[in-house]
């Protein structure tokens, strides 16, 4: 086994470069904070869920340059999409009153009484 050859070639390595910052991130921070809100709004699971994993990813790729000059740390973006998971499973804890269609006004209309 002493006997292969190192194959690698010296004059074939690239060397790293690191990438340039890149102001990508602004569609990224308007999603986090527009779909928890949406899915609190019309209490739609997958809305939730879609903003807590968009939320966490875009907190654990933050650069230093963004937690510098964005608005909205990425923590309490992924707090507020987690708030919402919370608000659509809400129903399954805290059941509403069961007198909620008559005082929504969506139920059926009162009796119209007879004139004499």
């Amino acid at each position: 086994m002493a006997s292969r050859k190192d194959m690698r070639r010296a004059d074939l390595v690239i060397p790293y470069v690191e990438p340039k910052d890149e102001k990508a991130g602004e569609f990224g921070s308007t999603l986090t904070s527009t779909l928890p809100m949406a899915a609190m709004f019309t209490r739609n699971k997958m809305l939730g869920w879609v903003a807590l994993v968009i939320a966490l990813l875009n907190w654990i790729s933050e650069s230093p340059s963004q937690k510098n000059t964005s608005a909205t740390p990425g923590y309490l973006s992924f707090g507020m999409s987690l708030l919402a998971v919370g608000v659509t499973y809400m129903p399954l804890f805290m059941p509403p009153p069961p007198n909620t269609q008559m005082a929504s006004g969506t139920g059926a209309a009162p009796p119209v009484p007879g004139a004499s």
